[in-house]
């Protein structure tokens, strides 16, 4: 593998298809794998995730690839969650009670409380709240959404940036080699490529 080689990992749900083609329009060398030793090589991975979260984790589960994102994480490689692959990340999630996520990041995910029509779909602004690599030139930039959940972190500090719909939601997440956005940067036009450009070249 390249230094530019980015492994999204395939346990049955996610787009992966549109972050492959989002990750080769910006030079990337992306492999879609459910392979471990592959995985667990590659120079950076990406975690997608659509649907339910209970549904997600139980295809990671059988997938047998927890183990593998506990290693990517604990050795640094540059990791990102997408969508769903951000929530997973959490303890757990209302949307399926008793299903326990990754536990990498302290807190839960919550339904949007919101006065607005759920699910929030479409293009809503980026509010940057703390440095992060991934969101340099981010700040007041347009992104997709397509959620009825979001991120309720117990440590605030991870929060790198939020959204407004009617109230604050958690648009993105990160701490040392694990980030996370809960937007679709594949399909957020120029300004999630440049995203998607950053975690290429980021070195945590």
């Amino acid at each position: 593998m390249n230094n530019h080689s980015i492994a999204i990992i395939d346990y049955g749900r996610g787009n992966l298809h549109s972050v492959y083609y989002g990750l080769k329009k910006i030079g990337a060398d992306p492999i879609i794998t459910n392979d471990e030793k592959t995985i667990l090589e590659a120079p950076r991975v990406i975690l997608p995730g659509v649907g339910a979260f209970g549904d997600c984790m139980d295809h990671l589960a059988a997938s047998g690839l927890e183990d593998a994102i506990f290693r990517i994480v604990e050795k640094g490689t540059p990791f990102l969650g997408i969508c769903v692959g951000l929530q997973l990340l959490f303890e757990g999630s209302e949307e399926t009670p008793g299903v326990k996520g990754l536990g990498i990041f302290k807190g839960r995910v919550r339904l949007i409380r919101t006065p607005y029509k759920i699910p929030h779909m479409g293009w809503n602004e980026l509010t940057i709240t703390r440095p992060s690599p991934l969101l340099k030139d981010a700040k007041g930039k347009m992104v997709y959404f397509v959620h009825s959940f979001a991120a309720d972190p117990c440590d605030r500090n991870i929060i790198t940036a939020t959204t407004d719909y009617g109230t604050e939601l958690v648009a993105a997440v990160g701490r040392g080699n694990v980030q996370g956005f809960q937007f679709h940067p594949e399909k957020s036009s120029a300004a999630g490529l440049a995203m998607l450009k950053a975690f290429k070249e980021w070195k945590p």
